[in-house]
């Protein structure tokens, strides 16, 4: 995809050339289409307190470079609260996905006075939470869809100096709890996700944040440095709720996780540690990506090295990671590129999941013209100092919720690895399945697992036979619908927890079933998991008395794969059109013999 909106922003040309990009982008996402890649298609709905056709503008910019194509509703000047309470035929029928609520502190109605007493501040603090939690409310009980809020950026002037900030009658006190009350109540909430202009404010900075000569022409709340900034915070956030985060972080290590050559300068001369500026530069770099790593990012290694001579860089007494904290680790004297692409290869990821990071522009250069889909910072990369921010600016690796499967991605991988080298110690390939332990655990939806359910199903791409993709709110309609058909599958082993790896979503109608979406993670492919999962579905159908199954494959550039996924599972193929997608059916026997022989089936009590 095309990517010249990347961090550090260039403002001026952004803005100068907005409408030649947006062209670029609709008419790449239109080839997109035709090669049968799978483009997600969404409806956002901003309402504004203050204009937002800027916001609009640059939010499509960012979500059709990544692959999203948005429709946009977009309220009249501060229309917000109206477009939601009253009744809004115009809404309603565009249906939205995602619900943008962009209000600043310029949209806080009942700010204290410094002669309020403590009682009156309390009443306009509950005031100004009840309006919003009532639209919140509202949103959700009408349109059943995502909303993303802004929270507060704190005022320009502070009319009680220091004390602003824990007066009661303060407005930077007031603020600060109108934002803590918003984050309780994002804690609280299913599909509900906040925008923190609070953040994003302080790091721009107050007074490039506030542009008054705006506001007083034509109501923007914000600077355009600043409108500019949120429009790709906002995408952030709706990227990673349609899966489309990183996962993978693949690191140089000559200079990029520790200063000097190692083949060169040796271990005890490179920078690493607290002696020098530089070490500790690097050491608090190090720091960093070990705590991406422990909230699920993969970290890989691409180094021209020797492998002996990198695993003892990683063993530095004074550095931070070590080997096991990469899943792999490629140090040869290879194209890059090529390493790359093993790395994605043995981790079963796809490329468009990596950033990469490397101190060399030639190298840069190089990966980029060669993996165009591959995310290669560059602008940052010669001063160490900078490097975080290169990462966390960009917001490559975004997360909308934190699950036990998340932290625990990395033990997830390097336990596959496990399992490849015991799988060469038997001579068959079903004696090995069977050694693994394997328990699978079947069940329908249950909201314990809604969030983990909504992310795999937007995150996978390969065993994924129609890559439908739902929100979590519709994700949570179905699961209590009796007209559906859902299960999820969790898989233990020998080695550990797999987690929750499958899932199935089927509607019924007339007493048959068809099948909208049938996903597994490409880190259990090859396990049998389909089997186990299929023989739960046909179960279920008998206990329903369904007669006929109906299985959809929608071709996509990425899931070939399955392509005959039904005609192993022993369906006969009814239809084929020119794209490739395909339509099978299964009449259910009453005499169906269980598929799957290697897992041991863990039933729930409706079972």
């Amino acid at each position: 995809m095309f990517k010249k909106l990347t961090y550090p922003f260039d403002m001026e040309y952004i803005l100068r050339k907005k409408r030649s990009i947006r062209r670029e982008l609709k008419a790449a996402i239109q080839q997109c289409s035709l090669n049968n890649e799978h483009i997600v298609s969404i409806k956002i709905a901003i309402l504004g307190g203050s204009t937002t056709s800027e916001i609009k503008d640059l939010l499509e910019l960012f979500l059709l470079q990544e692959g999203i194509e948005p429709a946009f509703y977009e309220s009249e000047y501060n229309k917000y609260y109206e477009d939601v309470m009253f009744d809004n035929e115009e809404l309603r029928r565009f249906a939205p996905h995602i619900i943008y609520v962009h209000t600043t502190n310029r949209n806080i109605l009942s700010y204290p006075d410094v002669t309020d007493s403590p009682k009156t501040v309390e009443n306009k603090f509950s005031m100004a939470l009840q309006l919003y939690e009532s639209l919140w409310r509202k949103i959700e009980q009408t349109y059943q869809s995502i909303i993303i809020q802004n929270n507060f950026e704190l005022p320009s002037h502070r009319l009680l100096g220091n004390l602003d900030c824990y007066d009661c009658r303060g407005a930077v006190y007031f603020i600060s709890r109108l934002n803590s009350a918003f984050a309780d109540y994002a804690a609280r909430a299913r599909n509900f996700y906040i925008n923190d202009i609070n953040y994003l404010s302080s790091w721009i900075g107050l007074n490039k944040w506030h542009d008054k000569s705006f506001w007083y022409a034509y109501k923007y709340a914000l600077s355009y440095e600043a409108i500019l900034c949120l429009s790709h915070n906002i995408a952030a956030i709706i990227l990673s709720i349609y899966g489309k985060s990183k996962k993978c972080l693949v690191v140089d290590l000559d200079n990029t996780l520790w200063g000097g050559v190692i083949a060169d300068d040796g271990i005890n001369h490179i920078q690493i540690g607290t002696e020098t500026a530089e070490a500790e530069a690097y050491t608090e770099f190090q720091e960093y990506l070990r705590k991406l790593k422990a909230r699920g990012v993969l970290l890989a290694v691409c180094s021209k090295n020797d492998e002996h001579v990198a695993r003892e860089g990683l063993n530095h007494r004074d550095g931070i990671l070590r080997p096991d904290d990469f899943v792999v680790i490629k140090a040869n004297w290879q194209p890059k590129d090529t390493n790359i692409c093993e790395i994605v290869k043995e981790i079963n990821i796809t490329l468009d999941s990596v950033v990469f990071l490397d101190d060399n522009p030639i190298e840069r250069d190089f990966v980029r013209s060669q993996l165009p889909v591959v995310e290669v910072p560059d602008t940052l990369m010669n001063d160490v100092s900078r490097y975080i921010e290169c990462i966390d600016r960009a917001c490559y690796f975004e997360p909308v919720t934190l699950s036990e499967d998340d932290i625990r991605r990395t033990e997830f991988y390097q336990e596959t690895q496990q399992r490849c080298t015991l799988q060469s110690k038997f001579a068959t390939y079903n004696d090995f399945l069977i050694s693994l332990e394997m328990v699978v655990e079947i069940h329908p939806f249950k909201p314990l697992y809604l969030e983990r359910i909504a992310q795999l199903i937007n995150k996978t791409n390969q065993f994924n036979l129609t890559t439908k993709r739902y929100t979590l709110a519709e994700v949570e309609g179905i699961s209590k619908d009796e007209n559906f058909i859902t299960l999820y599958g969790r898989l233990k082993d020998k080695f550990g927890d797999n987690g929750l790896v499958s899932i199935i979503v089927a509607s019924i109608k007339d007493r048959g079933l068809f099948i909208d979406l049938w996903l597994m993670s490409c880190r259990v492919l090859k396990r049998g998991m389909e089997f186990a999962m299929y023989d739960e579905l046909i179960r279920r159908c008998r206990m329903r008395d369904i007669k006929h199954i109906t299985g959809y494959y929608n071709k996509t550039k990425k899931n070939a794969l399955v392509s005959n996924h039904y005609g192993l599972m022993g369906f006969e193929l009814s239809d084929k059109n020119d794209n490739g997608d395909t339509v099978w059916s299964f009449k259910v026997p009453d005499d169906y013999r269980n598929k799957n022989c290697v897992m041991e089936i863990v039933y729930d009590r409706e079972g």
